[in-house]
C-alpha cells in the first residue's frame, strides 16, 4: 500500500476531492473498526438474503443453506489466510506467529473460495446432501459479496492497477502526503462492475439451469476470465516464489479453460435436459396397498391384473 490517507478523484468522472475514513469514529472495547470489514459483512449479509430468497429454487431450504453457511465460511477464512500467507511467506518467516493476526490484514479472494468449496465438500457428506446445488448458490453468493467487498479496497486505498500517465476517463487520482497526486487504474472498481455484470448475468441464466452444478461453472469461467486480464494491472499481486507469475491470474486463467471446458464436454456429449436436477426430483410415493378383493371364480393371473390396475389408476391421481 502506497498511501495511507490521501484524498481521491475521478477527474475523468468530474469527481473529486473524495476523503473516505478507513475507520468509523470511535472504537469498541477500545479497537478501531475498519470500514473495510464492515464493508465485507455487508456483502455477506447480503448474499445470505439471497440464499434465503432463492433455495427452494435449487431443491433445498433456507435451514440447509445456514448449515452449508456455517461450514464454508470458516473455512473460507482460515484458506484464504494460508493463501495470502504461502505467498508472502517472506513477510511473516521471522516470526511466523504473526501469521495468525488477520486483524493486522492479509486475504485473498481465490484461497477464500477454495476454502469455501472444501467447506461445503465437507457439509455434503456430513448432512448427506447433493454437492452441487450447493455449489451453485455459493457461486451466486460470493459475486454479491465479491462485488461489494471490493469497495473496502477503496477506502483502505490499495487493490488499484498501475500508474496511468494520460487522461484515460475511469484514471483514480490518489493525493500523496507530499501533496502530488499520482494517477492509477482503479482495479477494485473493474472488479466490482465485473461481478455486477456476471451477478446480473447468471442470476437469470441460473433460472434456465439443465443441471445442478451449472451456475457454479459459469461463475468460475465468468470470474476467472474477468480476474485474468485485471490482475494483470495490478501493483500488489501475490507472485509465485522465485517467478514473475501472478498466482492468482494464473489460477483465473487455467480455472476459466477448465470451467469452460467441462461446461462444452457436458453440452456435447451428456444433453442434460434438467430432470436430474435436485429441485426436480420428486419423493418417490408411499406403496399403496390395495386389497385383492376378486369374486370367487377369478383366477390368480385375473386377480393380480386387477390389483396392478387398482395401483397403477391410484398412482395416477
Amino acid at each position: 500500500m502506497l498511501f495511507d490517507a490521501g484524498t481521491i478523484s475521478f477527474p475523468g468522472l468530474g469527481i473529486e476531492g473524495i476523503n473516505p475514513p478507513r475507520t468509523l469514529p470511535f472504537t469498541v472495547f477500545g479497537k478501531d473498526i475498519y470500514l473495510y470489514g464492515m464493508i465485507i459483512a455487508l456483502g455477506f449479509l447480503l448474499a445470505i438474503f439471497y440464499a434465503k430468497k432463492r433455495a427452494r429454487e435449487f431443491g433445498t431450504n433456507f435451514d440447509l443453506v445456514t448449515d452449508a453457511i456455517l461450514f464454508a465460511v470458516p473455512a473460507a477464512i482460515v484458506c484464504a489466510r494460508i493463501y495470502y500467507v504461502a505467498f508472502r511467506w517472506d513477510v511473516y518467516r521471522d516470526n511466523p506467529i504473526t501469521a495468525l493476526y488477520i486483524w493486522e490484514g492479509g486475504i485473498a479472494i481465490y484461497g477464500g473460495v477454495i476454502g469455501a468449496i472444501l467447506g461445503l465438500i465437507l457439509f455434503a457428506k456430513v448432512r448427506k446432501q447433493k454437492l452441487t446445488p450447493y455449489l451453485d448458490i455459493m457461486a451466486l453468493g460470493l459475486l454479491i459479496g465479491q462485488l461489494i467487498g471490493r469497495w473496502g479496497n477503496f477506502f483502505n486505498r490499495e487493490a488499484y492497477g498501475a500508474e496511468i500517465f494520460n487522461d484515460f476517463l475511469l484514471r483514480m487520482g490518489i493525493t500523496g502526503a507530499d501533496g502530488v497526486i499520482r494517477y492509477w487504474h482503479p482495479t477494485f472498481f473493474y472488479e466490482s462492475v465485473w461481478n455486477l455484470i456476471g451477478f446480473a448475468l447468471l442470476h437469470f441464466l441460473s433460472k434456465k439451469r439443465r443441471y445442478d452444478g451449472q451456475t457454479f461453472l459459469q461463475y468460475v469461467a465468468w470470474y476467472g476470465l474477468g480476474r485474468t486480464w485485471i490482475e494483470g494491472l495490478r501493483t500488489d499481486s501475490l507472485y509465485i516464489t522465485g517467478t514473475d507469475l501472478r498466482v492468482s491470474q494464473l489460477l483465473a486463467a487455467v480455472s476459466f479453460v477448465i470451467a469452460v471446458g467441462v461446461m462444452l464436454y457436458i453440452r456435447l456429449y451428456k444433453t442434460p435436459d434438467g430432470s436430474n436436477m435436485l429441485v426436480n426430483r420428486k419423493p418417490a410415493s408411499d406403496p399403496v396397498e390395495v386389497p385383492a378383493e376378486t369374486s370367487p371364480s377369478a383366477t390368480p393371473d385375473e386377480a393380480t391384473h386387477d390389483d396392478e390396475n387398482a395401483v397403477n389408476s391410484t398412482e395416477a391421481q
